[in-house]
């Protein structure tokens, strides 16, 4: 008796998979930085149903780039202003993807569309002739 298992699809990046001792591992940080971070907003940790916390991917390498800009010398609130400005930029630049897509569509659209038909008239010519 074979049993089938439908293939695997490992979790992406947002998939809260890491316990709190393994994402700090990965981020190079203490777990009580982790809570703390938490706490401020600076990462937001998935819950568990008892409260453990779980961090995805992207989260560890959220938490890299605090590490590395509070190494830099940034304060706290500072990192979390400039967090807050890529998500913004990010944002923003999907949104001009967006609308360059539309925009492309719209232009193919147009080119696409038949000329305005043009009702014909029939032109009257006056031909002068000089008479002696």
């Amino acid at each position: 008796m074979s049993s089938e298992h439908p293939p695997f699809v490992p979790p992406g990046p947002e998939a809260k998979v890491f316990v709190i001792s393994v994402a700090a591992e990965l981020s190079g940080l203490h777990p009580q930085t982790l809570r703390t971070y938490d706490r401020m907003g600076l990462v937001e940790a998935g819950r568990t149903g008892g409260g453990g916390r779980r961090y995805s991917l992207r989260d560890v390498e959220l938490l890299r780039t605090v590490a590395r800009l509070t190494a830099e010398g940034l304060g706290l609130e500072g990192v979390k202003r400039v967090i807050e400005l890529e998500n913004q930029v990010t944002a923003l630049q999907e949104k001009v993807a967006e609308l360059q897509t539309e925009l492309a569509a719209a232009h193919q659209a147009l080119g696409t569309v038949q000329n305005l038909p043009v009702r014909a008239t029939q032109a009257q010519i006056a031909v002068w002739r000089r008479t002696r």
